[in-house]
């Protein structure tokens, strides 16, 4: 056991990280909205951690103190917040299809500025941030309390009246405004609750990668993280953190089942490196056979027992009728 947290311990961190990012895209999703700005605050967030880890924050000793990375923690997840009510307010008007090319320009945008800005390090990026633990494993430590603490927030988000709220602005936006439920608020308020946990997890991955570049947040990121919520599914908070998990875990897998011998050279290759193939084919199979995703709520309701009722003996009431 020892030694298979040692060889997979960067893979079951990631796995973590992945589950959290899952669910700052499923936060929009309660309300409707297909929101693909994630990776965005993401790549925001780790860009704060890297620059304050490396220019303003210096390590002490040869680890770095871990009040740093919970501050840097905090700043990022207040600044992708904010930078989240502005652009929540212009682009939460858009709907469908016209939402996500808007979430897919704004990430592209950072992009391109991360790529010419010199503090952001251009194409190279920011290197030799400082860690916080001595290995890989460490990270859990952080990570694994983030993990439950947004988990059990959205499981408690679903069943208040704000969360009951968003799913009413999912299921029939009309009927929900007739309501009187104020739909741009609740809107930003969802679409600001992910971009903060996206940006979070981004300031502990920054320290995590050891270094920060423009490749973190890209469309290809966009697309693995709907993939995340589409296959385990978009109607309960469980569903984006098994399919989170599982899908990161999927490229170790094929690469596994790429090692075995006999197999042919163009199989063994497809399976190592088609990573977003595949993930456009879970995709498209798991939309057009489970619409909700593989973890639907319907998994979880308990069925009430049914009690046997008594059929009246109609022969011998109507003899009774008779006397």
């Amino acid at each position: 056991m020892a030694n298979f947290f040692t060889t997979y311990s960067a893979l079951i961190v990631t796995m973590v990280f992945a589950a959290m990012l899952a669910l700052s895209l499923y936060l929009p999703l309660m309300a409707g909205q297909l929101s693909l700005a994630s990776p965005g605050f993401y790549a925001i967030g780790g860009y704060i951690a890297a620059i304050f880890s490396t220019t303003l924050l210096k390590p002490v000793g040869d680890l770095y103190p871990l009040p740093y990375l919970l501050l840097e923690m905090v700043v990022a997840g207040l600044v992708s917040g904010l930078l989240a009510v502005v652009i929540g307010a212009l682009a939460l008007r858009l709907r469908g299809i016209y939402l996500a090319l808007a979430t897919i320009a704004f990430v592209e945008i950072l992009r391109v500025l991360s790529l010419n800005l010199p503090i952001t390090g251009g194409a190279v990026g920011i290197f030799g941030i400082p860690q916080p633990f001595q290995n890989s494993l460490g990270y859990l430590w952080v990570a694994a309390p983030l993990l439950i603490l947004s988990a059990w927030f959205v499981y408690r988000l679903e069943r208040i009246r704000t969360g009951r709220a968003l799913i009413a602005i999912r299921e029939d936006e009309l009927a929900a405004d007739a309501m009187g439920i104020n739909l741009t608020f609740y809107k930003v308020l969802a679409f600001t609750l992910g971009a903060i946990l996206a940006g979070v997890v981004g300031a502990v991955s920054a320290h995590f990668l050891n270094t920060w570049n423009a490749r973190q947040g890209t469309f290809d990121a966009s697309i693995a993280y709907l993939a995340f919520v589409l296959v385990g599914g978009s109607r309960t908070f469980i569903g984006p953190l098994v399919g989170g998990m599982a899908l990161t875990a999927l490229p170790e897998v094929l690469r596994a089942l790429a090692g075995i011998p006999g197999l042919p050279v163009w199989l063994a290759q497809f399976l190592a490196e088609g990573r977003l193939i595949l993930y456009g084919i879970l995709i498209v199979a798991v939309a057009t056979n489970f619409p909700q995703g593989l973890i639907t709520p319907k998994l979880f309701r308990r069925k009430r027992p049914t009690k046997k009722v008594d059929k009246p003996n109609l022969v011998q009431s109507t003899r009774a009728d008779k006397l």
